[in-house]
């Protein structure tokens, strides 16, 4: 499937209205680079302005994104990406709410959090950009790592099997699941558009080298292939063929139609009521 058959909305945007200005940091040939035009390119193609997107993310490497595009941005604390997304998304459920973040963030210190947002269901984004390993603090193990990768800092490997991302997501009842890689940036944009305008929680895992720290991923360009998944509705079939699945087919793998979270659209208390059910003490200080 080719961008252009993704249909443009009225408004005429472009990648670079998606431009923070800010020069990227990361290493010369990370992966993330794809992702960063993969994310404008579909963002344009989406056709909301800067101004109506929100942009959340952790730490990490692949979490320094927000500040590199025109959009609203939040760059949080270790692992608490969704929290964060999932209050700006019921609070303002007017705005395009995307998550981003790497292996580590989003699996290891942030897990718990993946688990209950794919639960959830609240409808919004999450991109994980997963290079298995560690990047930004110098190449350690990460959940995706494989069980015999040798290192300097985990000589022979861990011995620990690694995560699977996508089984987990069906698990927990993600919405709409698929894994795009960054050297094919133009079908991830593909990916991105389809998952924001799919109701509910969507979960894109990337496959986006580490260059520094796992030269050798450099040959994932070799082993990714066209998915033959693309289940719709039947989990139980989508998790048995990712059980089977080697773990570098692309495109969409499920997309279900369970009702995300409803919306409330107004609240249920002013401002003032909720704080008076919090004092507990000095109500003279409070009634006057």
């Amino acid at each position: 499937m080719s961008i252009t058959d993704i249909t443009a909305p009225a408004a005429a945007l472009t990648a670079h209205n998606f431009h923070s200005g800010a020069t990227p940091i990361w290493c010369p040939g990370c992966g993330d680079y794809g992702v960063l035009s993969a994310l404008e390119h579909a963002l344009a193609k989406h056709g909301r302005p800067p101004h109506e997107v929100v942009m959340v993310s952790g730490i990490g490497c692949s979490s320094r994104l927000p500040a590199y595009t025109s959009c609203y941005g939040f760059h949080g604390v270790h692992g608490r990406a969704l929290p964060f997304a999932s209050g700006v998304k019921l609070a303002r459920p007017d705005l395009e709410v995307i998550a981003v973040g790497g292996d580590g963030d989003g699996y290891s210190i942030g897990g718990n959090h993946f688990i209950h947002a794919c639960r959830r269901n609240i409808d919004m984004l999450y991109l994980v950009m997963d290079n298995r390993v560690y990047g930004m603090t110098k190449g350690q193990p990460s959940p995706t790592t494989e069980a015999d990768w040798d290192s300097d800092i985990a000589p022979g490997g861990l011995g620990l099997r690694p995560f699977n991302p996508i089984s987990l997501a069906l698990a927990a009842g993600a919405n709409f699941v698929a894994r795009g890689f960054a050297g094919r940036s133009e079908e991830l944009a593909n990916l991105i558009v389809e998952g924001i305008r799919w109701p509910g929680f969507a979960f894109i895992e990337v496959l986006s080298p580490c260059m520094a720290f796992r030269s050798e991923a450099f040959g994932w360009k070799e082993s990714v292939h066209p998915t033959s998944l693309s289940i719709v509705d039947d989990r139980a079939a989508a998790q048995a063929a990712t059980l089977a699945d080697e773990g570098y087919s692309l495109g969409l793998l499920f997309k279900d139609h369970r009702p995300s979270l409803p919306r409330q659209t107004a609240p249920l208390a002013s401002l003032a009521e909720v704080e008076a059910q919090f004092w507990v003490c000095c109500p003279a200080r409070h009634q006057g």
